[in-house]
């Protein structure tokens, strides 16, 4: 498929989708495994119901785009990292404030936090991310998506994305279908 093999930032769009899809399923699994040792009990910190957070995908991937510049500079790269990060994390809150009445994470609690929606802690630890998946973490995920026929990766992409879009829908829709009441409950709080 021409499309799949647009190339940007060395890797081509194929690689990207996989890359995508695969960082929103390790992004769900470091953050549920660190909300369930902090709830003490099994935490799916995702909106869906699959082991899938889109915001983690589109993180790392766009945030390779953005940063992989910087991977010879460590101290710049976990700045920028770090920054852009927040930002991205920011913006999710504004644009889920908007589409649905709340924020699926709460800061208010942490030091140094705006408004409950984003934190010193968290601006740290996207630093942290960043060095870790642009110097080592993005490469071995491309190496992952390369001993896999590229045949069985569009069939894998494609039931993906199938089940991704039911799951996501369903859950967009129950969101979007709040009650007035809940919703202005839930604006009041931030």
């Amino acid at each position: 498929m021409p499309i799949f093999n647009m190339e940007f930032a060395g890797y081509d769009l194929y690689h990207f989708i996989s890359c995508f899809f695969l960082f929103s399923i390790i992004g769900w699994m470091v953050e549920s495994t660190y909300m369930s040792i902090c709830n003490k009990k099994i935490t799916n910190r995702g909106f869906m119901t699959g082991p899938f957070c889109p915001i983690y995908g589109i993180g790392a991937t766009v945030g390779y785009i953005i940063l992989h510049p910087f991977a010879g500079n460590l101290v710049v790269l976990y700045l920028a990292g770090a920054f852009t990060a927040t930002v991205f994390e920011f913006l999710v809150a504004k644009l889920m404030l908007r589409l649905f009445g709340e924020v699926w994470w709460d800061y208010n609690n942490k030091f140094c936090n705006y408004k409950g929606l984003i934190c010193l802690e968290s601006t740290l630890a996207w630093g942290v991310y960043a060095v870790v998946i642009i110097t080592f973490l993005f490469d071995k995920v491309m190496s992952f998506i390369d001993k896999y026929p590229y045949a069985w990766g569009i069939k894998i992409i494609a039931f993906i994305v199938v089940m991704g879009m039911i799951d996501f829908g369903y859950h967009f829709v129950m969101a979007i279908r709040m009650t007035d009441e809940t919703r202005e409950n839930i604006k009041s709080k931030n």
